[in-house]
């Protein structure tokens, strides 16, 4: 130990080490003495005692507690109150945070995707720096920023016709919106909503398009199992769009069932129902049409966005909904490598009219 380790002991505590050590005439030797011996006799740290409080010492010390106790009791305590408001930014806090805590969440992802002719699925993963990124941009109007997703319908020449303001919170990745009037093409953003009516965009969808409603869609395709129908999921989504096939997501679809896609499922068309009501009957027309063809084995094929199923021989056949006005039918056929593919536009047309009723006359004899 050194010497000015040594020198923060008392003459007393020193004399007593070195009586303790042997030293001779250890009683007559002054505290600088003291000090050189023990230094060169090269004794331990952790072997002296701790040294003594000087009375200067202990009573500053004594002082400092007392004061800290007097600081500490004269702080207001918080009341219930308060408490309750600390406790509810809280929560709004974690409400308003969209990040995801996901294996994958490596970048910000919005996928959106088609359960029936009424349902929508989003699902994204939000980054933290992403979420940082909007409340330095925001500003001021952090504190009232509203989550949202803004689903677009888009029209037939790819513009935002409306756009509909879905307020969503944190600590969940998915949601399901309902939609109207199948069939229907969608495209979807998240961000963030402040008071004024701006909007911070942090991702946006793919686009999908929803499938024509049929009479039996509740009966036969009230499917809620993804794991299940992950290929009509793909399919109707926009996976196997003319643009080619979205990697993107597959790429989510593969990571949430933990397995590659396979071929698609097979899968029903039904038709449609039209109705006509005359003077006191009721009555109900179904229309069906039926597209036949035949293509290379192994081929993808969709219809109306549907996957179909090629048979070995190449042949296919569906049934389709026939609704009362003009349908443009896309027939997209891809290569099993996707590496090529081919669309035929079906071109189809039904008008349906419903005469004016007619009452017959008793005749009697």
């Amino acid at each position: 130990m050194n010497s000015s380790k040594l020198r923060s002991y008392t003459a007393k505590d020193l004399a007593q080490m070195a009586r303790q050590r042997g030293f001779a005439k250890w009683h007559s030797m002054r505290k600088d003495e003291l000090i050189e011996a023990l230094a060169a006799a090269g004794v331990q740290e952790n072997a002296l005692p701790r040294p003594r409080q000087t009375d200067r010492e202990a009573a500053e010390a004594l002082a400092n507690r007392a004061e800290r106790a007097r600081a500490a009791a004269s702080r207001p305590k918080p009341t219930a109150a308060q408490k309750q408001l600390a406790e509810m930014q809280r929560q709004r806090a974690r409400l308003q945070d969209l990040s995801t805590a996901t294996p994958t969440a490596g970048a910000d992802r919005l996928l959106l995707l088609v359960r029936d002719p009424y349902w929508l699925q989003v699902t994204w993963e939000v980054t933290p720096s992403s979420v940082t990124r909007a409340r330095t941009a925001l500003g001021q109007h952090w504190h009232g920023a509203q989550p949202v997703l803004r689903l677009g319908k888009l029209g037939d020449d790819g513009a935002v016709g409306g756009v509909r303001q879905v307020k969503v919170h944190g600590g969940v990745n998915h949601w399901y919106v309902d939609v109207t009037d199948p069939p229907g093409r969608f495209r979807a953003e998240i961000g963030y909503l402040d008071l004024s009516g701006g909007f911070y965009s942090i991702a946006r969808s793919n686009e999908v398009q929803t499938p024509e409603a049929s009479v039996d869609e509740v009966g036969e395709h009230a499917w809620t199992d993804v794991a299940r129908n992950a290929d009509r999921v793909f399919a109707l989504s926009g996976g196997y769009s003319a643009d080619g096939p979205s990697q993107e997501l597959r790429q989510a679809l593969e990571e949430r069932l933990r397995r590659p896609l396979g071929r698609p499922t097979e899968t029903r068309f039904t038709a449609t129902e039209a109705r006509t009501d005359g003077a006191q009957l009721d009555v109900q027309i179904d229309a069906e049409l039926v597209v036949r063809g035949s293509t290379a084995p192994h081929t993808h094929l969709t219809i109306q966005g549907e996957p179909v199923v090629v048979r070995e021989d190449g042949a296919f056949a569906v049934k389709l909904p026939f609704p009362d006005r003009r349908q443009v039918i896309p027939v997209v056929a891809s290569s099993a490598d996707g590496m090529h593919q081919r669309t035929i536009i079906l071109g189809v047309e039904r008008n349906t009219k419903a005469l004016e009723p007619r009452r017959r006359d008793t005749v009697t004899a």
